[in-house]
């Protein structure tokens, strides 16, 4: 029996994995219900929403080369407009009034360098590090009035 994409059918959990549950579907095929798939929340752990044996209905979304992608939270019937309540966030504690976007003290403000002090800096830098670097590489080779043999 071949199973319908966006039909509801009834299933049974026969694994779970870290990455979402195996159904078996009537028919004897089997699909995979995505850990995104499982509920409206977020899901952490399957485990914590579904157990193996567990009866469940469940929403064809989609079969290619033999994989059945399935999802429960899709065969929820909800009335037209009506999209799932996530829980509100609750502001954190101990904030006080420190929810302005300016996070730099008062006291250390520094201007911000231009484009032409950030390039003097860089060339005055690059400079010194190509010094060292040539003289370092010219004691190795043994030359300025270095021994030749």
């Amino acid at each position: 029996m071949s199973i319908e994409v966006g039909s509801k059918v009834q299933g049974k959990v026969t694994g779970i994995t870290n990455f979402g549950a195996f159904v078996e579907l009537p028919g004897g095929s089997t699909g995979l219900v995505h850990i995104s798939e499982v509920a409206d929340s977020y899901v952490k752990d399957v485990n914590d929403h579904l157990k193996v044996g567990d009866q469940v209905e469940v929403k064809v979304i989609s079969e290619k080369d033999g994989k059945t992608a399935l999802s429960i939270k899709k065969a929820i019937d909800r009335p037209e407009g009506q999209t799932p309540s996530y829980p509100q966030r609750q502001p954190r504690q101990g904030r006080d009034d420190r929810q302005s976007k300016d996070f730099r003290s008062k006291g250390n403000f520094k201007p911000k360098e231009s484009f032409e002090d950030k390039m003097a800096k860089f060339l005055k830098t690059s400079e010194e590090n190509l010094s060292t670097l040539k003289r370092s590489t010219e004691t190795k080779r043994g030359g300025r009035g270095g021994r030749r043999g």
